[in-house]
């Protein structure tokens, strides 16, 4: 599912609410959780996981076409686990 069919499901199952509307809730939900993520805070969603940030090292790694050395710069990326209930959902 992208975020425009995101916004789709939300507006047909809120027929009173304008589609303009549910879009920026739901760009103003992302936009909080990613300033969160800058932050180096922890976004916890009760039932359906948490996001969080890692920290990656500067590695030496190789270029797979050729065989050469690369330096590889340190790195924040995004992680998320997956909460109980979710996983349980998706197993039964």
């Amino acid at each position: 599912m992208i975020k425009s069919e995101l916004i789709q499901k939300l507006a047909d199952a809120n027929p009173h609410l304008y589609q303009r509307d549910i879009e920026r809730i739901v760009n103003k939900i992302f936009d909080e959780i990613t300033a969160a993520l800058s932050r180096g805070d922890r976004v916890e969603l009760r039932g359906f996981g948490a996001f969080s940030v890692k920290h990656r090292k500067a590695r030496t790694g190789r270029n797979p076409r050729t065989g050469d050395v690369v330096q590889v710069d340190e790195k924040y990326v995004p992680f998320f686990k997956t909460g109980k209930e979710l996983r349980d959902r998706l197993n039964d």
